[in-house]
């Protein structure tokens, strides 16, 4: 299907590498351009859960009169030149470029080769807060749970492409830059519009949902990407369990097969393996009266998405003892900011980190 022909503003080209940024993408093409066809390019992962999300998403999306270009982007060590160079030609041609992780490699490629007036970035999780705060502070771009490390080799050999790509996130000129967030923002870079995320097409386009007696919790891939310890994370869980009687374990999709096995023989939680991003499932339903969930994105974008019902988002501390010995200096800071906001903006209530057995 294509974009729909002869409507009045730029050609958009949107970049996304996970659901929730192609969810988010829809969203603000429903609050600022309806009834416009994007083109959304769907950069690949490896990733099997990630990959099966996209898919669905990448449904919704073409049931919206958008037209979804698939890119093996990461199929093999010539997947980056060919997708690269496929995508030259139409991102000249293009007026306007959404994208979803300014942070990512891609992306920061793909950007040098833009000559876009209009730049918007949505919501990729609590990740835009630091985005935005980098932006401001001229800093490099770097991933809140990495930063604090030297940069590896990679690093440096990329540093002129993030640089450049900087640069081009920057408003300047006959560029525009916009920020699309439900986050709460510290700092906002001069120039930069800002525009709120309400999940107005999420909220439209289902629910409201069943809501269940008792609670569920959401899962967090902090063990993963190295910040919190896993068997601390596993004992933090069972005392959320014990405490409030929780009962499905929503898993993030980077969670690990194993940590989940072990999750489901120790605490008894039924692992759910969502097909959707937690805000459709949630809005969609069944989902618990009480939703328990450690600092994360969700403790900000469910009570939004949410809006409505009697569904309770309750958000539980980290103990700076769960860190690991290699987790960015700073980790511990970011999540409590995640908390405080979220406690102070949607009025969530706070848990002190449970105990362990």
């Amino acid at each position: 299907m294509s974009p729909r022909a002869g409507l009045p503003g730029p050609h958009t080209l949107a970049f996304v590498e996970s659901p929730v940024q192609l969810l988010n993408v829809l969203e603000w093409a429903h609050a600022h351009t309806p009834g416009v066809g994007l083109t959304f390019v769907v950069l690949s992962p490896v990733d099997p859960m990630t990959r099966g999300q996209l898919r669905r998403m990448a449904e919704l999306a073409r049931e919206e009169g958008h037209e979804i270009r698939w890119e093996e982007a990461r199929g093999g060590a010539g997947a980056p030149l060919r997708t690269v160079g496929g995508l030259a030609g139409p991102l000249r041609r293009a007026g306007r470029v959404v994208l979803g992780d300014p942070f990512s490699r891609y992306v920061q490629l793909l950007l040098t080769i833009t000559r876009a007036r209009e730049i918007v970035v949505v919501d990729d999780g609590t990740a835009t807060m630091e985005f935005v705060g980098q932006l401001a502070r001229g800093e490099r771009l770097v991933r809140w749970h990495r930063k604090g490390g030297r940069p590896g080799p990679r690093d440096l050999i990329l540093a002129p492409v993030s640089a450049a790509a900087r640069r081009r996130l920057t408003p300047g000129g006959n560029r525009a830059v916009e920020v699309f967030t439900s986050m709460p923002l510290e700092d906002t870079p001069p120039g930069v519009t800002v525009r709120a995320h309400t999940f107005a097409w999420t909220r439209d386009r289902f629910g409201p949902p069943r809501i269940t007696q008792g609670a569920d919790l959401v899962g967090t891939s902090l063990v993963e990407t190295g910040v919190v310890d896993g068997d601390a994370y596993v004992d933090a869980v069972r005392a959320l369990v014990r405490t409030h009687g929780a009962r499905r374990y929503f898993a993030h999709r980077r969670e690990n097969t194993l940590k989940l096995h072990r999750l489901a023989v120790e605490t008894g939680l039924e692992i759910v393996r969502p097909e959707l991003p937690l805000e459709l499932i949630a809005r969609r339903g069944p989902i618990g009266r009480t939703v328990l969930s450690f600092p994360s994105t969700v403790v900000h974008t469910l009570p939004l998405a949410l809006t409505g019902t009697d569904v309770r988002v309750t958000v539980c501390d980290i103990d700076p003892a769960w860190l690991t010995r290699t987790a960015s200096p700073r980790a511990q800071g970011f999540l409590s900011g995640v908390t405080n906001t979220a406690r102070n903006i949607h009025r969530l209530p706070t848990m002190a980190a449970p105990a362990g057995p």
